[in-house]
């Protein structure tokens, strides 16, 4: 039996539902190919985002802030997507079919938006006007044909971000010391490769975009996504494929139903009464927070049901205490999970308005123009200066002063929020500048005597402040969650930017309402020439700076409180 564990992986099988051979199956090579499919996706869906509104307002002629609030539907609703491709990974599909099947849907996706941005028929005139109001809008057909090429790339987004990283992991043995030094450097691995298909998206393709043609780019994307799903495919032999044990969220709706169901019953004097069915070692201590949970696992006559000649618990009437403790560790997750959505609602604000701003901006280097969504290439180095510095400088010289691996996961993100409220400071003091050159300048200027390097700092800070909270948030919702809820705790982590998204398109839509007067300009003006970006920019950053303070309240409240003190709830830091 040893002899069989040390050739084997205990809770993995192969694509025959054998036990997976430690020597045939995972590893590096399978988590390659695993890794081509996320660099292709964020290719896809960033080459599409960080230039979109530049073809909204230009192309299909949408005033500017509804352009910006289409792409930041579009992320947001890919993002929130996610809970659903983990919900269908972990229920019915596993992790293997999900990416296959979401990635055919993501090629589908950009194969009809080449069609759609290459057809005349799918687009309004060109006009020469520079006054959006005077060019023919696109009308509902041509935008139902964008939406659903978009909305199926978000599906597509969705599916697969849900299960790559969880996919890849699977592919390495946590019980081997080996496997799991490599399972370390697949997650540096797998940042970087998010990292470079974003630079690759907003660099090559942004620029194919801007001096070949849209369709000729988003061609390139579905080729891509295609190559990607028959490089994973060609995998299947060799991946380790894991059980699912069952949907986190129908455990989590048990532990509530039943917990309603007993609201009226008494707690007993001492958790030892309480229902648990978790061997010892498994188990997770008990903890004084949301008491009323507990009742969950009071025991009950009423409770069992009869199965062939045993009788077993209905899970829908008790819980263990484990399970309901489960649940627990998944609510401490809340706060820092609602104070963090402000990021990436000034993130939204970098790939949108930043964008439009650089269009209006002196962007030549000699005969080089440089492409105005382009600009982002230095909210991309900026990410990945950062690591490199963080992994190379900061860590070792906190662990040579005070012992420690670099900072801690709530750090990261607290840091990663004060970086983005300098950034938008930054962003609002180029716009004062830019505004009194653009009110200097003759009626109808197209491009205004001011560099787009004006902007940098907004792109470095806010792309420093990604690196930290990114990371930070991977790390905190991974180790924070039970063993059989990381899943769902990833998708948790990736609603964080859904929602930031979706703030984003409401604060905007709010802020021009509020703002726009009866001649309708506003701060969000349809021609930002004439509004007070800056304005909105400083509102961000005030509003970014409560979160801030919410957030170190919520960092101080995360830490469960255990009735015994000797002890910590999760025992060894196991979870």
């Amino acid at each position: 039996m040893d002899r069989k564990a040390s050739w084997s992986v205990a809770d993995a099988v192969d694509y025959k539902g054998l036990p997976a051979e430690k020597s045939k199956t995972g590893g590096w090579v399978p988590a390659a190919r695993i890794l081509v499919v996320e660099i292709c996706e964020r290719l896809s869906t960033m080459g599409i985002a960080v230039n979109l509104v530049t073809y909204l307002g230009g192309t299909m002629h949408l005033p500017s802030a509804e352009s910006a609030n289409i792409v930041t539907d579009f992320l947001g609703t890919s993002f929130l997507l996610c809970l659903f491709g983990g919900f269908l990974a972990d229920s019915f599909l596993g992790r293997y079919l999900t990416i296959a099947i979401f990635a055919m849907i993501q090629a589908l996706g950009t194969g009809m938006l080449s069609i759609s941005t290459k057809l005349p028929q799918l687009r309004p005139p060109p006009c020469n006007s520079t006054v959006t109001e005077q060019c023919q809008r696109a009308n509902g057909f041509q935008m139902g044909a964008l939406y659903l090429s978009l909305y199926l790339i978000g599906v597509g987004t969705g599916g697969l971000k849900s299960s790559v990283s969880g996919f890849g992991t699977d592919q390495f043995d946590e019980k081997d010391e080996k496997e799991r030094s490599q399972m370390a450097y697949f997650f540096n691995r797998f940042f970087f490769f998010i990292s470079t298909g974003t630079l690759l998206a907003c660099t090559v393709l942004v620029y194919i975009q801007d001096e070949v043609g849209r369709s000729w780019a988003y061609g390139i994307c579905c080729i891509s996504m295609v190559l990607a799903l028959l490089v994973f495919l060609s995998g299947t032999r060799r991946y380790r494929y894991k059980k699912s044990s069952g949907s986190p969220i129908v455990h989590i709706l048990q532990v509530i139903v039943a917990a309603i169901r007993k609201r009226k019953l008494t707690l007993p004097s001492s958790v030892v009464f309480l229902y648990d069915d978790y061997p010892e070692a498994s188990r997770i201590q008990h903890t004084d927070q949301f008491r009323f949970l507990d009742k969950a696992a009071i025991v009950a006559e009423e409770d069992h049901e009869v199965k062939g000649q045993t009788k077993q618990p209905n899970p829908w009437k008790m819980c263990s205490v484990t399970r309901i403790e489960e649940v627990k560790m998944m609510i401490r997750l809340l706060p820092i999970w609602a104070t963090t959505f402000m990021f990436w609602t000034i993130y939204a604000q970098m790939i949108t308005f930043s964008v439009e701003q650089a269009t209006t901006m002196e962007r030549s280097i000699g005969s080089f123009q440089i492409p105005a969504g382009s600009l982002t290439a230095f909210f991309v180095a900026a990410i990945l200066i950062t690591c490199a510095v963080y992994d190379r400088v900061i860590m070792p010289l906190m662990k040579k002063w005070k012992g420690k691996q670099g900072f801690t996961s709530l750090q990261r993100i607290g840091i990663g929020l004060s970086f983005s409220i300098i950034g938008m400071a930054a962003a609002a003091l180029a716009e004062v500048k830019r505004l009194s050159v653009a009110r200097d300048a003759a009626s109808g200027t197209t491009t205004l005597p001011i560099s787009v390097f004006t902007l940098i700092p907004q792109f470095l800070f806010v792309g420093a402040g990604e690196a930290f909270i990114y990371t930070g948030q991977l790390d905190f919702f991974i180790t924070r969650s039970p063993k059989g809820m990381k899943t769902m705790s990833t998708g948790l982590f990736l609603t964080t930017l859904s929602l930031g998204f979706f703030l984003s398109s409401f604060l905007v839509s709010f802020v021009k309402g509020v703002t726009g007067g009866k001649g309708g300009q506003g701060w969000l003006a349809d021609n930002i020439n004439y509004g007070r970006l800056d304005c909105f920019y400083g509102l961000l950053a005030g509003l970014s700076t409560i979160n801030l303070g919410a957030f170190l309240v919520c960092a101080g409240w995360s830490k469960p409180r255990v009735e015994s003190p000797e002890k910590d709830s999760c025992g060894d830091d196991k979870c």
